[in-house]
């Protein structure tokens, strides 16, 4: 072997082991997270809030941080979010907190319980009121570390077979609503179903179920609903202000530096408010190319409205006798509606229902 050869490419050896040896260290030193979504990747507006913040996250880190987003049953479910965070299966997840209901009714309040909080408001409670700190604190026992995903807006009443005219029409009606509404709708007489976003069409047109509520146009149009169902309720007195949340599993959260940390709750509250924006701008032409398509509007009448109104106070006032969880968090989000309402009747409610009497 030729002693200079060896001599030479140690020596170049040696200098590109200088050289590659920070890049290497920085390579080890990335981030890489899956987040799981609640939501199907045809729902541009809400999967997408996800794909906003892994956006922003990268960006904002130079690519050293990177969050993959996957749709449901790519990794879980889109019901096994909560569980796949708390155990760490993956480091983070987009859903709809009032989703999992049923392991606790105080998820609910992290999204929007029957005549609750529009968005302005639950913004509001969850950044400047006492909503953040009593949802982490619920969330805590979960390995949960929340950050707000995103806000609908107050969403549509739903598709349905046939028109609501009274409350008697309502009975024994099988209806796919999520959360909270379902256990306000059964009070009232209706059957609620619980499904996921992608498997809603499918139930209509077969007619396992007679309506189905999901956001509003621009979504609904896309998932096809006004072809299997050509009655289209509002308002989603359930849903006033439904917001997402991320969940981040909690080890996975404390193990990012300062920097990080700040990093992913400037990329959620980024994405949060995108999200907003783009139903508020996407729907109002959805809707008018529905309506032109022959979709069929109407009101929830008034005994349906009150009725569901009194059964949502008199459930939220059954839960806060047996469970302290909620009515810990209930009792501030009561206090604060309570207030909110006042004000924005003088302010807001004036102006909106004076403009949109207007020929604009």
């Amino acid at each position: 072997m030729d002693r200079r050869r060896v001599i030479q490419g140690a020596g170049i050896a040696g200098v590109l082991a200088a050289g590659v040896a920070p890049a290497v260290h920085a390579q080890g030193a990335a981030i890489r997270w899956r987040l799981a979504s609640s939501f199907p990747k045809s729902l541009d507006t809400i999967y997408g809030a996800a794909e906003i913040m892994a956006t922003k996250v990268r960006e904002m880190t130079n690519g050293r941080f990177v969050i993959t987003v996957a749709a449901p049953g790519e990794i879980v479910p889109a019901f096994g979010v909560v569980d796949a965070v708390q155990a760490a299966t993956v480091e983070m997840s987009h859903t709809a907190p009032y989703y999992f209901f049923g392991k606790d009714p105080t998820f609910a309040l992290g999204t929007a319980i029957p005549f609750g909080l529009n968005s302005r408001q639950i913004t509001a409670w969850m950044f400047e009121g006492n909503g953040m700190k009593l949802m982490r604190e619920f969330y805590d026992p979960y390995n949960i570390v929340n950050f707000v995903g995103g806000n609908t807006g107050a969403q549509m009443g739903g598709w349905w077979r046939k028109e609501i005219k009274s409350l008697a029409d309502l009975k024994g009606s099988k209806f796919r609503v999520g959360g909270f509404g379902g256990r306000v709708m059964e009070r009232i007489g209706a059957v609620p179903q619980n499904i996921p976003g992608g498997e809603i069409y499918q139930a209509l047109e077969k007619g396992t179920i007679d309506a189905a509520e999901w956001v509003g146009p621009y979504d609904d149009e896309k998932l096809g609903f006004n072809k299997v169902a050509p009655n289209y309720a509002y308002p989603g007195f359930w849903e006033g202000g439904a917001q997402l949340e991320f969940y981040i599993n909690k080890a996975a959260f404390n193990g990012l530096s300062a920097e990080n940390k700040a990093i992913v709750e400037c990329a959620c509250t980024y994405a949060a408010t995108e999200m907003q924006a783009r139903y508020d701008v996407r729907n109002p032409a959805a809707l008018k190319r529905l309506v032109a398509a022959g979709t069929k509007l109407f009101p929830f009448p008034k005994d349906v409205m009150d009725a569901a109104f009194k059964e949502s106070m008199a459930l939220y006032a059954e839960i806060s006798g047996t469970n302290p969880r909620w009515k810990k968090v209930y009792d501030d989000y009561s206090a604060y509606r309570r207030d909110a309402n006042l004000w924005f009747r003088f302010t807001e409610a004036t102006f909106d229902d004076f403009m949109q009497k207007q020929r604009l």
